[in-house]
C-alpha cells in the first residue's frame, strides 16, 4: 500500500489552543513534516503562551494570546488544534466552531457520545471540517495493518488484543486522578485499543467490563471483553501498571503482532500458521503530520470529515467508552 507523504498535502494555518506537553509534540513536527504552519497559540496565561513560542522555536511571527477567546478570532487562524483537557474539549470546541475555524480536537474527543454529538451537529450547520486527532490510525504501519487483514494472509481473524498499560502519577491532585478533568485511564490510554478495534471490527453485540477504581473515583484499570458472534477482542487500559502496550490480532491461519507501544510508529510482525516470522517495515519519524495532511486534504476536496476518522466513529467509541464506566460506576462531576 502506498502512504501519502504529509509533504504532498496543501498547508493550513494553525492556532494551537492549550500550550500544555502533547501540544509541544504538535509544535515541533507540523512544521518539520508538513506544509503547515502554526501561526498563533492561545493560552490562558500570556506569559505561558509567549513561552510556548520561544521553546518550541516555531518561527517568527506566531502571536501569542493570553485566552483563547483572542486566538479563535485571529482572522490568519484557519484551524484550531484543541490539546487541553478531556473536560475542557467541548467548550474549546464550542468556542472555535462559534469563531467559523476548522477544528482537530485532541482524544479522547469530549467527556461523552452526547457532547460529541452535539459538536459535530454545530460543525455540519456551519460547514466547518472537525476531526478527532487519533493519530495513530492515519500513522502508516495502521493503514497496512488493516490492508494485512483484509487480504487473509491470517486468515479469519477471531481475536483481537490491545493492551495499553501506564506507570503514571498517582498524585490525588494530577490531571488523570481528578473525576472534574475527566481523569482515569480509559480517555487518555484505553481509546487507544477501543478505538482500534472498533475500526476494525464496529461495535460489539455485547460487552463486558472488570476494573478498579482509584480512591478519587476514577478508573485505575479495567478489562474490556467484547463479543461479535463467535470472535472475541480484549482491551485493556491500566494507568498503574509498567505494561508493553501491545496488540495482537489472531486469525486461522496466522496473526499479527506489534510486541510494544502499538498506537506510534512501529513494525509489524506477521507470523503465518507455521511460525514463519517476517517484519513489515513500516516505522516512520514523528506521527502527527499524517492527520494533519489528511485534515488538509479533506479541506481541499471540500470534505468536512474524514472518512478515515469519521464523526460516526468517533460517536461510537465515545458510546462504548460511555459504557464501560457506566458498567464501572465511573461518573464525571459535570453528567451528575
Amino acid at each position: 500500500m502506498a502512504i501519502s507523504d504529509p509533504m504532498t498535502a496543501p498547508g493550513l494555518r494553525w492556532g494551537v489552543l492549550a500550550p500544555g506537553g502533547i501540544a509541544h509534540r504538535f509544535a515541533h513536527e507540523i512544521p518539520k513534516f508538513t506544509r503547515s504552519q502554526i501561526v498563533a497559540v492561545g493560552s490562558r496565561d500570556l506569559g505561558r503562551a509567549q513561552k510556548f513560542v520561544e521553546t518550541t522555536q516555531i518561527g517568527g511571527g506566531v502571536r501569542p494570546y493570553g485566552s483563547y477567546e483572542g486566538l479563535v478570532a485571529d482572522p490568519g487562524v484557519e484551524a484550531v488544534y484543541i490539546a487541553s483537557p478531556h473536560s475542557e474539549h467541548y467548550a474549546h470546541a464550542r468556542l472555535a466552531l462559534e469563531a467559523g475555524k476548522h477544528i482537530l480536537v485532541e482524544k479522547s474527543f469530549t467527556l461523552n457520545a452526547a457532547q460529541a454529538q452535539t459538536i459535530f451537529m454545530m460543525a455540519a450547520q456551519r460547514r466547518l471540517f472537525v476531526m478527532e486527532a487519533m493519530w495513530s490510525r492515519f500513522l502508516p504501519h495502521y493503514q497496512v495493518l488493516r490492508e494485512i487483514v483484509a487480504s487473509g494472509e491470517i486468515g479469519q481473524v477471531n481475536s483481537i488484543v490491545g493492551v495499553h498499560a501506564q506507570s503514571l502519577n498517582m498524585d490525588p491532585h494530577w490531571r488523570l486522578m481528578n473525576p472534574a478533568l475527566g481523569g482515569g485511564a480509559l480517555l487518555d490510554l484505553g481509546v487507544y485499543p477501543l478505538s482500534l478495534i472498533h475500526w476494525l471490527w464496529g461495535l460489539p453485540q455485547r460487552i463486558k467490563v472488570t476494573g478498579a477504581l482509584t480512591s478519587t473515583g476514577v478508573d485505575l484499570r479495567e478489562s474490556i471483553s467484547m463479543w461479535y458472534g463467535d470472535r472475541l477482542a480484549v482491551a485493556y487500559a491500566d494507568m498503574g501498571a509498567a505494561g508493553k502496550n501491545s496488540l495482537q490480532i489472531v486469525g486461522s491461519n496466522g496473526r499479527l503482532e506489534i510486541p510494544d507501544w502499538f498506537y506510534t510508529p512501529q513494525n509489524l510482525v506477521v507470523t503465518s500458521g507455521t511460525g514463519q516470522q517476517r517484519v513489515v517495515a513500516t516505522r516512520v519519524e514523528g506521527g502527527f503530520q499524517y492527520q494533519v495532511a489528511e485534515m488538509a486534504r479533506c479541506l481541499a476536496a471540500g470534505m468536512y470529515e474524514s472518512p478515515i476518522m469519521s464523526w460516526a466513529h468517533t460517536v461510537e467509541v465515545m458510546q462504548l467508552m460511555d459504557e464501560v464506566r457506566r458498567q464501572l460506576g465511573v461518573v464525571y462531576p459535570i453528567e451528575r
